[in-house]
């Protein structure tokens, strides 16, 4: 053993990850959407993203739905995320009757607002919700 870490037996070292971790990996692969996403980051289809490309996106286990969550936990027609106020810089999404309910940051909802970095839990998915909105400079007034 090294003496000069008999010394320092029991002391706390830190441990530093590099930044490409894995555990925290580019869903996009480089890609930057115009539109707002959903990313799927917990359950099944786990780092699938859905770019969300109409201003009324219905989400559900029925095929027709715009974001297709395929399992037995989500109803057929789960929700729907109403993204007209996406220039303010939010959206809404609401739960549309669904057995297992819809999450929104961690609170069960009927309706609720989401802005980004949002949370949103449909049967065993967990999503990330992200408006993809260029940060706008701000102007000084005179």
């Amino acid at each position: 053993m090294d003496p000069s870490k008999k010394n320092n037996m029991g002391a706390t070292e830190i441990f530093r990850m590099p930044p490409t971790d894995s555990t925290s990996p580019d869903l996009l692969g480089g890609h930057t959407p115009s539109r707002p996403t959903l990313s799927i980051v917990k359950g099944p289809q786990t780092g699938s993203v859905f770019e969300l490309t109409t201003d009324l996106v219905s989400i559900g286990r029925d095929p027709s739905n715009s974001v297709f969550l395929n399992d037995m936990t989500v109803s057929r027609h789960h929700a729907c995320i109403d993204l007209t106020g996406i220039g303010s810089g939010y959206a809404t999404i609401e739960d549309l009757g669904s057995l297992n309910g819809t999450w929104v940051d961690g609170a069960i909802i009927n309706k609720a607002v989401l802005r980004d970095g949002s949370t949103v839990q449909i049967g065993t998915f967990r999503m990330i919700f992200h408006t993809n909105r260029r940060a706008a400079r701000i102007q000084a007034e005179a």
